[in-house]
């Protein structure tokens, strides 16, 4: 790998001051479990690495009956706290997915949030892809069995973050920190696509740092995430879902749905959540309500497999988070 200078920064200023305002020439590093591979692969080729493990790995209680969870916070810590565990399933259930018990006990929040895309010509410093200033996607006439089905182009990236997903249905607000001062941004908004930013997948720019997710009261929501890969074991998925409902009886008031792996962005689908509300929750509501999320989907010449793997995660979410045995 490319050599380069570190920073050990205390704290949320130390970290900041550290920043530099060039993408790329200055990176946070936190528990390194994306970081590394992309620094080996010459992917990423900073001048200098800040580490920001000084930031706050607290999860603690708002006003109004919400969390705010540092961006330091272990993920393994985030899947067996008290109140992730009770009141937000969905997300607790993508936090223990995520890669191995070794990941989980050094992996952060935020390096979740801000890990990069998988795909594998992005990966790969031989392919001058898209996403690294080249002139093309190579997914669209190679080897795409991985790729988007919905959202894709110019560049047909998924979303990686396991979190992200749950924490767009339960329309999460992140904390952004710099220069400017502070802000929080809906999670929902944060994630751009390609079209939008080629070269980047966030709205966050280099000399800001995500210092906080912000979670809103969810009591009364009943959530689950529901994910499918290929190996119980260390896998990414290949299609998943994370709901967010609130239920009178079996009848559903509001719905959130968000499908991840699917779409370079966590993927919302209004038109599923249409097909749920003032409907009483049941298997052929929830395969309509799978239907709907997927018929926009438009697959690539090997990911078709995909839309079905997609509905079947929104339907088993849908059934998970009411209680309903399908």
């Amino acid at each position: 790998m490319k050599p380069f200078a570190y920073v050990k920064a205390a704290n949320e200023q130390q970290a900041l001051a550290a920043l530099g305002r060039e993408r790329g020439k200055v990176m946070p590093l936190a528990g390194g479990m994306d970081l590394v591979s992309l620094l080996k692969d010459r992917i990423a080729t900073p001048d200098r690495l800040v580490n920001v493990k000084g930031l706050d790995a607290t999860i603690a209680a708002t006003p109004d009956g919400g969390l705010r969870i540092g961006a330091a916070v272990r993920l393994v810590d985030l899947q067996a706290h008290g109140a992730v565990t009770s009141q937000y399933g969905a997300l607790m259930q993508a936090a223990a997915e995520v890669g191995t018990p070794q990941i989980r006990n050094l992996g952060t929040v935020g390096g979740n949030l801000m890990q990069r895309p998988r795909c594998w010509y992005f990966r790969n410093e031989d392919f001058p892809c898209l996403k690294k200033g080249g002139a093309r996607c190579y997914s669209v006439d190679g080897e795409n069995q991985f790729h988007a089905i919905l959202g894709g182009g110019p560049c047909h990236i998924v979303h990686p973050s396991s979190l992200a997903v749950p924490l767009v249905a339960f329309g999460a607000k992140l904390r952004i920190a710099g220069p400017r001062g502070e802000k929080e941004v809906l999670a929902e908004e944060f994630f751009e696509l390609p079209e939008r930013n080629l070269f980047g997948e966030t709205s966050l720019r280099p000399d800001e740092l995500l210092t906080h997710v912000i979670l809103p009261a969810a009591k009364a929501i009943k959530s689950a995430t529901y994910e499918v890969r290929f190996r119980s074991s260390h896998d990414w998925p290949i299609a998943f879902a994370s709901v967010a409902l609130q239920l009178q009886g079996t009848t559903v008031s509001d719905a959130r749905v968000v499908l991840g792996a699917v779409a370079p962005i966590p993927w919302r689908s209004p038109e599923a959540e249409a097909v749920l509300k003032g409907q009483t929750l049941n298997e052929a509501t929830a395969a309509k309500a799978a239907d709907a999320a997927l018929a926009a989907a438009t697959p690539m010449t090997q990911n078709a497999y995909k839309v079905q793997v997609a509905k079947t995660a929104v339907k088993r979410a849908l059934l998970h988070a009411a209680g309903v045995t399908a």
